[in-house]
């Protein structure tokens, strides 16, 4: 598992000629509801191990949540199950808006 800064994570969506990654937000509805990152795609970590047929383990995951806890717990589920590059959002979606869009609603 390879830890992403927010910054370095806005670098790679910026870059056009890099694969997009698959953005993996694993907070509860509610948060995801209030905030989330543009072509994220939810599934709450406890529903995760039943909808793991929704994401291709041969592309980049970038694991999301709140402060980052839930995505590392996620991303190693991942790795255990196969996938290749998972990448936790260090901070998490707190993070990405103190850092990289102060807009951003916070909770």
């Amino acid at each position: 598992m390879r830890h992403l800064t927010p910054r370095e994570l806005d670098a790679w969506l910026r870059d056009s000629d890099a694969p997009a990654p698959q953005l993996l937000d694993v907070r509860e509805a509610w948060e995801f509801e209030r905030c989330h990152l543009e072509r994220s795609q939810h599934i709450p970590m406890a529903a995760l191990p039943l909808r793991l047929d929704e994401l291709s383990p041969e592309r980049d995951v970038v694991v999301i949540c709140h402060h980052g806890a839930r995505s590392f717990q996620s991303a190693v589920f991942l790795e255990n199950r196969g996938f290749a590059a998972v990448h936790n959002l260090t901070g998490g979606i707190h993070a990405w808006a103190a850092d990289i869009d102060p807009a951003m609603p916070r909770y």
